[in-house]
């Protein structure tokens, strides 16, 4: 290589290098620009990483991510199921014996078996409990099936699953007033 094209390669190498640095995606998620899985009021005024959550799922169905969307979907389940316990100051029923928290289906199974919902503190109500599981389903297929891809009806389905289950648990923790 002749030191003119040794000299050409450098600069290409360092011109693409500064494209790369530009065209990074941003540090932070951004707000996504619709709301089409997830109503983001739903979500006002709860903890940020829970909102970020939302946020994200509603991000990637814009985006046409649908296997994304549907594990983060999950991912908010789990999340809002594990705050559920913890503002009732129960976790202790949704642990392990290393303290570790249980696995989803496990979860599902205590939240749906946990009396105290059946009291004062409300109910999960019918819905919520046939919804659980369907969601764990769908997220479960776009994280461990290797030969399942979620496409846009599979989320459009469970639309008012996820807004009944999401808005429940979100009561149940009293995410809205965090200091009630």
């Amino acid at each position: 290589m002749t030191d003119f094209a040794k000299q050409v390669l450098g600069i290409a190498q360092k011109i693409q290098s500064e494209i790369d640095e530009e065209f990074k995606p941003p540090v932070e998620t951004q707000k996504a620009r619709t709301s089409q899985v997830i109503d983001m009021t739903l979500f006002k005024g709860v903890k940020h990483s829970l909102w970020v959550v939302a946020n994200q799922i509603n991000g990637a169905y814009e985006n046409a991510l649908y296997d994304a969307c549907a594990v983060m979907i999950r991912r908010l389940l789990e999340s809002l199921i594990i705050e559920c316990f913890e503002y009732h100051k129960i976790a202790s029923k949704i642990k392990n014996s290393s303290d570790d928290y249980l696995y989803l289906k496990e979860l599902i199974i205590a939240m749906l078996n946990e009396p105290i919902w059946q009291g004062n503190q409300g109910s999960l109500g019918r819905n919520v409990k046939k919804a659980l599981p369907k969601l764990k389903e769908l997220g479960d297929f776009s994280a461990h099936d290797r030969r399942f891809n979620a496409y846009r009806n599979d989320i459009d389905n469970l639309k008012s699953d996820i807004r009944v289950v999401f808005q429940a648990l979100i009561d149940l923790a009293n995410l809205k007033n965090p200091t009630s």
